[in-house]
């Protein structure tokens, strides 16, 4: 991994240590400077879970990802700056409170003196690492709690955003359901288009030609008249010079189901 070019695409310099704070400044600044989006799924792109292929969509060309592919390669920087990151897969709970199933989402956990949770890839979530050390921890708008067989409920603001497995995953067990998120017509992901990222005063989400701003909890929201603008509004606000615009959910290439999982 080129190193360096990772770093430059977040805008930090090489890090002396792999302590808490360093962690701590990689993970806010990933999340601000890419994307979680699912433009593949739109543009017709296969989603590969290879660390070779990941750095080049993520840091070459500059796009960004949903959960597998940038809490994947994230990862991976994190081992190469040396820390001991690993992924483990957890289950997302729907608004009904019911349980997705495995392998639905791909986050991190890193250990210094203690593990903590790092996650990149989950849209609106913590800036910052949540320790796990503890049961039944509250740590702000995050509360941690015990599960069965061991996993760990993750809830924010009250409510369960997803289930997180003790055990480690190597990125390739996520390939299959990678694919299914990229493909079926019963995936969120497949449903919808988003491109998102926090600022400093809120968040920005392009959807489709709405553009989406929260500055201190208020929301804007404007149709964007053409489709100059949205490219425009790709560049600007997350700094992606499109060469196509991605389809519309539901006219996609990828949600035919006809593409086989791409394994690394």
């Amino acid at each position: 991994m080129d190193i360096d070019a990772y770093l430059d695409r977040l805008g930090v310099a090489r890090p002396a240590a792999p302590d808490l704070a360093t962690l701590r400044h990689l993970q806010e600044r990933h999340l601000a400077a890419v994307p979680f989006e699912n433009l593949s799924v739109h543009l017709g792109e296969h989603v590969v879970l290879a660390e070779d292929e990941l750095f080049e969509k993520i840091v070459r060309r500059r796009r960004g990802g949903f959960c597998y592919e940038l809490n994947g390669l994230f990862a991976a920087l994190l081992r190469e700056l040396g820390y001991e990151a690993s992924l483990h897969a957890a289950q997302v709970f729907r608004p009904d409170g019911t349980l997705g199933p495995p392998l639905d989402h791909a986050a991190i956990v890193v250990t210094l003196d203690e593990p903590w949770l790092v996650d990149v890839g989950f849209g609106r979530f913590a800036e910052h690492p949540l320790r796990l050390s503890g049961v039944d921890t509250q740590l702000g708008e995050f509360l941690l709690l015990d599960a069965p067989h061991g996993d760990i409920d993750v809830l924010m603001d009250g409510k369960p955003q997803y289930r997180l497995e003790r055990r480690p995953r190597p990125l390739a067990d996520f390939a299959p359901m990678a694919w299914w998120q990229s493909t079926s017509p019963e995936s969120h992901f497949t449903r919808s288009l988003t491109c998102s990222r926090p600022t400093s005063q809120g968040r920005v989400t392009l959807s489709g030609d709405k553009l989406i701003e929260t500055v201190e909890g208020v929301r804007h929201e404007v149709v964007l008249p053409s489709p100059e603008a949205i490219r425009a509004a790709y560049r600007v606000y997350f700094g992606m010079a499109l060469t196509k615009l991605p389809t519309p959910p539901g006219e996609s290439p990828l949600t035919s189901g006809a593409l086989s999982p791409t394994l690394p």
